[in-house]
C-alpha cells in the first residue's frame, strides 16, 4: 500500500489543509476511478474514513479494490493545521470554518487530485455535513464527478422556534462526550451488538488526541470549528436550504445507520427525494447501525456496497 500526504493551502491564510492518498496499485496499473473522502462537523476524515478496524479502514478496503482513494481534513479538522485564532478563546472570534470556506477547500482538494492523478473526473464519498459540502460541489462542477456517495445525508428543516445565537469559534468535545452521544438512545446490550464498546472508548479518546494541544492534564478536549453550527442555525431559523439537492447530475448513492439519530432515515429521505427524479439515485439503509457506522460491525456491508457503486 502506497501512502502520500500533502498539505496545501485552503481558505485560511495561516493553516492549511491536509490530504492523504492511498493506492494499493503497481505503477503501471490504471485505477478504477479517483476517489475523494469528506468528513463531518466533528471528526477529521482520517480518523473516520481511515481508521482500521480489525484489519482494514474504509480506504483500506477501497485501495486494495483498485480505486485511488484520497481523504481531505478540512483546515481545523484532524491533522490539519489550526488557524491561530483556535489558539485564542473562543468567544473573541466568529464561527470558524462556514460551509462555503469548506466547499472552497473540497474544490482545491479535487484540483489538486486531478492533476496529481491526470483523472478528469472524481467521485466523491461524504460524510454528515460532508455530505452537505459534496453535495454542494457535485452540484455545481458537474462535468468533475462521476459519482456521489452521502453516508449520514445531513438536512435541515425550518424550525420557527430556532434561535440564532451567538457562536464562539470553535467548541470542545471530551471523549466521554464522544461516547455519549455515539451511544444516545440505545441500551448497553444494543450497543454491545453494534460496536465493542471498548473500541468505541478507544476511538473516541484518540479522536481527541488529534487535537494538537491534547494534554491529558491541561488540555483533554479535541477543538471542532463551529462554521457548520452557524449554518445550521441559519437554515433552521430561515428554512434556507443547506443545500440544493435537484442541481446534482451524478449518480448518487445514500446510506444511512437504522440507529442514526444525527442524521436520520427521514433526513436520508428527504435528501433523496430532492434529488432529481429520473437521476441515478439509490437509498440503502443499514439495521442495527448508527451515526459511526464506518466503525461498526456492520461496516463490511457498508464497505462492499460503496465500492460495488462506485465500480
Amino acid at each position: 500500500m502506497t501512502i502520500q500526504e500533502f498539505l496545501l493551502n485552503g481558505s485560511h491564510s495561516d493553516a492549511r489543509m491536509y490530504l492523504r492518498r492511498k493506492s494499493n496499485l503497481a505503477p503501471s496499473a490504471t485505477a478504477q476511478g479517483v476517489v475523494l473522502c469528506v468528513h463531518g462537523a466533528t471528526y477529521g476524515a482520517t480518523h473516520t474514513f481511515d481508521y482500521p478496524v480489525g484489519d482494514r479502514s474504509w480506504m483500506d478496503h477501497l485501495a486494495r479494490s483498485g480505486f485511488d482513494v484520497w481523504c481531505l481534513d478540512l483546515t481545523g479538522y484532524g491533522l490539519a493545521e489550526r488557524p491561530f485564532v483556535m489558539n485564542e478563546p473562543a468567544h473573541q472570534h466568529p464561527p470558524l470554518m462556514t460551509t462555503e470556506e469548506a466547499v472552497t477547500e473540497v474544490g482545491l482538494a479535487v484540483d489538486f487530485i486531478l492533476a496529481e492523478s491526470q483523472a478528469s473526473a472524481i467521485s466523491l464519498i461524504g460524510y454528515s455535513w460532508g455530505t452537505v459540502l459534496c453535495g454542494t460541489y457535485a452540484g455545481r462542477e458537474p462535468s468533475r464527478i462521476n459519482r456521489l456517495i452521502l453516508l449520514g445525508a445531513l438536512w435541515v428543516e425550518p424550525q420557527p422556534k430556532a434561535v440564532m445565537a451567538p457562536l464562539p469559534a470553535y467548541r470542545t468535545v471530551t471523549a466521554d462526550a464522544a461516547l455519549q452521544r455515539w451511544s444516545t438512545g440505545l441500551s448497553k446490550a444494543t450497543f454491545a451488538q453494534i460496536i465493542d464498546p471498548r473500541l468505541a472508548e478507544i476511538w473516541c479518546q484518540q479522536a481527541i488526541e488529534q487535537d494538537p494541544r491534547f494534554d491529558p492534564q491541561q488540555h483533554n478536549y479535541l477543538r471542532a470549528p463551529t462554521g457548520v453550527i452557524a449554518d445550521f442555525q441559519r437554515c433552521a431559523a430561515t428554512g434556507e436550504a443547506w443545500y440544493e439537492p435537484g442541481a446534482i447530475t451524478a449518480p448518487t448513492l445514500i446510506i444511512v445507520g437504522s440507529y442514526d439519530i444525527e442524521t436520520t432515515p427521514l433526513q436520508a429521505m428527504t435528501v433523496f427525494q430532492r434529488l432529481a427524479p429520473n437521476l441515478d439515485k439509490h437509498l440503502t439503509v443499514l439495521a442495527n447501525a448508527t451515526h459511526s457506522v464506518l466503525l461498526e460491525r456492520r461496516r463490511d456491508e457498508l464497505f462492499s456496497t460503496s465500492s460495488q457503486f462506485l465500480f
